[in-house]
């Protein structure tokens, strides 16, 4: 499995990752290279409110804070630590617990972005539609996947149209992004239970990658798992960071 290798992303994929995740700080915070950067972000999208939200992009990290007392904390508690070895702690928290004591967390998630020129369409052996976003199919298919993975998915998000496979009239996998800043174009991408492990959900993500690129926009894909990795790999997606969300321990 490939891991995080911030040499092996382009400058400008890397830059334009950067700015979008910067910007959902809701603050001026930046990512500075060779540093790990804590930032006071009340209305920071990195983590729920009032939790503590640390990413890890190419050689770079930004942490989000709810308040100054807390950063003050994060900042003691990560002192020295680089963001190379950041990524490692968020890649395993029970070590980062270690540091920052916490009672719950999301993630981690890997952040995998690509380049248009190492784009890899998936091989077609399905019919692939493009499915308006009030087909009433798409709802019927996050209620047959459960509240966690139509959830982790966020396929109720896309503002795109969804690219989809049916069976029998029923769409059994679909995909589609939201429109995140910097013109970026976050994947989201689901398949139903009962017709995983047949290949879907590379085609209709790559489907839904390739409109994205079409429309000139930045495709990131967000993956917990090592076979949403792996389908992410075989697009041509690459490693480029990790995310994740903390709610401290109080003390």
């Amino acid at each position: 499995m490939t891991t995080h290798d911030p040499a092996a992303v382009s400058p400008s994929v890397l830059d334009r990752a950067r700015a979008v995740w910067s910007r959902l700080t809701g603050t001026d915070a930046e990512f500075a290279p060779g540093r790990t950067n804590v930032a006071v972000a009340p209305a920071s999208l990195l983590s729920p409110p009032g939790w503590t939200g640390l990413v890890v992009l190419g050689d770079a990290a930004l942490v989000t804070v709810p308040d100054s007392p807390t950063a003050g904390l994060v900042t003691a508690a990560l002192q020295g630590l680089g963001p190379d070895e950041l990524a490692g702690e968020l890649a395993e928290p029970g070590r980062l617990r270690e540091r920052l004591p916490f009672h719950d967390l999301l993630g981690p998630a890997h952040l995998l972005f690509l380049a248009p020129a190492l784009f890899r369409p998936a091989a077609r052996t399905a019919d692939v539609e493009r499915v308006s976003g009030d087909d009433p199919e798409l709802p019927a298919l996050l209620d047959r996947c459960g509240p966690g993975d139509a959830a982790e998915s966020a396929l109720a998000g896309i503002t795109s149209t969804a690219k989809a496979v049916r069976q029998d009239g029923v769409i059994v996998a679909a995909a589609g992004h939201e429109l995140w800043p910097h013109g970026t174009a976050h994947l989201s991408i689901l398949t139903d239970p009962g017709f995983r492990r047949r290949g879907l959900a590379a085609q209709v993500a790559s489907a839904a990658v390739a409109d994205a690129l079409d429309q000139g926009l930045l495709a990131q894909w967000r993956a917990r798992s090592p076979a949403s990795r792996r389908i992410a790999h075989s697009l041509g997606f690459q490693e480029t960071g990790l995310q994740l969300s903390l709610r401290l321990a109080d003390r």
